[in-house]
């Protein structure tokens, strides 16, 4: 058995995170001297204190590292990949903040100009297409339906179209649980199993359109610029969900600058 100081020296974990371990149930002592009330611990409790530290230092809380010390290792491992898939996200989300930064920086020192979104009207026809819609996190998440709806159309033999598109049914923008349609144009219906489906799109009448050149983060760019000519031409007002077709993006361009995404916006006068 080794005190406390000892077992410290030996696992290179300071005395005070030993404690703190304690106090928070993750590694009691194997013994406390019932006469002096010095903590003792044993060899045999290292791999326990490794895999705790191992696991702090991947971004665990203490309740996390609680639960994922009592599992087996197949389970753990699940553990970790889904802690990875949080890490993943968020450095996703931070970039995102950064994006957001340099615009603004951009903005502010008068390094860029405002990008010109050009509106222009036409009609939009129905489509036969093969369908996945659902309720997801976030808008974020419709990368991974993509995957989803690839995979299921090549299993079935289904070649996806250059003109592809998104279609959001929210009548408003949302945080989270986000409704999104992907369709993929096709020649002829066929018999899907859910949570896929063909069906025939709605046309569109009047369809407002605009071209958003460059990084996705130049969208927001667009939808102001919807919002500027809807209140010029005040006789039009939003009547459905709007589409997004991205006609260049990360699975056909390297550059981001040479992204090519068009936003559809259905009006009636």
């Amino acid at each position: 058995m080794f005190r406390i100081g000892e077992f410290s020296k030996l696992t290179q974990v300071s005395i005070r995170m030993l404690r703190y371990y304690d106090e928070v149930g993750l590694l009691k002592p194997a013994k406390v001297d019932e006469w002096t009330g010095h903590r003792l611990y044993s060899v045999e409790q290292m791999p326990r204190l490794n895999k705790i530290l191992y696991l702090r230092d991947s971004g665990f809380n203490v309740s996390e590292i609680a639960l994922a010390i009592s599992l087996d290792d197949s389970l753990l491992l699940d553990i970790l990949d889904k802690k990875r898939s949080e890490i993943e996200q968020n450095i996703q989300n931070e970039k995102e903040k950064l994006k957001r930064i340099a615009l603004a920086k951009a903005e502010i020192e008068g390094n860029k100009g405002e990008l010109h979104y050009n509106i222009v009207l036409k009609p939009i026809p129905a489509y036969q297409v093969l369908s996945l819609r659902k309720i997801v996190p976030t808008y974020y998440a419709e990368g991974n339906l993509w995957k989803e709806l690839s995979v299921y159309a090549k299993e079935q033999n289904i070649e996806i179209s250059d003109y592809t598109f998104s279609i959001y049914h929210d009548t408003e923008y949302k945080e989270q649980d986000v409704d999104i349609e992907l369709c993929v144009p096709v020649n002829k219906m066929g018999k899907a199993m859910a949570p896929f489906c063909f069906r025939t799109t709605e046309p569109v009448h009047t369809m407002a359109c605009t071209m958003v050149y460059g990084d996705f983060s130049n969208i927001k760019g667009g939808y102001i610029a919807f919002a500027r000519w809807l209140q010029e031409n005040s006789r039009y007002r939003i009547a459905g969900a709007t589409r997004q077709i991205v006609h260049r993006g990360p699975w056909n361009e390297t550059e981001p600058d040479r992204y090519l995404t068009e936003i559809q916006i259905p009006v009636v006068e």
